[in-house]
């Protein structure tokens, strides 16, 4: 895949007072650059940065946003293709023009319970947002690009 056409994406998550903080990372993790290994070339000596953002949930408890952007076209290369493992990859392509805003942005809802076990699928718990690339800056553009890519990403996959 020698272009991406997406800017950024962005993954979030939140982590309740309930859940392992841990665990709720290692979730995120699943989507980003050496979070499936230990061993990643370029991601070695240091894990993804994740950002950590404390607040407080409508009875004081404390909720946990964690957050990533994913800029570097390599490491958007490799979310895309951990989003090519969903199992309702043709689905999502044939719901983009629902997915995607007029800022030209791609939304996905990914399952957080799948991602900490390792496993891709749509759901609850991660939001995704990718930035499409769209020139003129136009949904229909966007819809076009983000089909492109994602449609390359299914024919690359074994």
């Amino acid at each position: 895949m020698p272009q991406i056409p997406l800017h950024y994406v962005d993954l979030r998550t939140f982590c309740y007072a309930t859940e392992d903080e841990k665990r709720v990372e290692q979730a995120l993790r699943t989507f980003l650059p050496g979070g499936e290994t230990k061993d990643a070339d370029e991601h070695e000596d240091e894990p993804f940065e994740i950002e950590r953002t404390e607040s407080e949930g409508h009875y004081g408890d404390r909720i946990l946003v964690l957050s990533a952007r994913v800029e570097n076209a390599d490491d958007v290369r490799h979310v895309l293709s951990r989003l090519a493992d969903l199992e309702s990859f043709d689905t999502l392509i044939d719901e983009l023009d629902d997915r995607v805003t007029e800022n030209t942005e791609l939304f996905l809802r990914l399952d957080k319970q799948a991602a900490f076990e390792g496993d891709v699928r749509l759901g609850e718990g991660i939001t995704f947002r990718g930035k499409v690339e769209a020139y003129p800056a136009k949904k229909e553009q966007a819809v076009e690009n983000a089909e492109e890519v994602l449609e390359r990403l299914r024919d690359e996959e074994p």
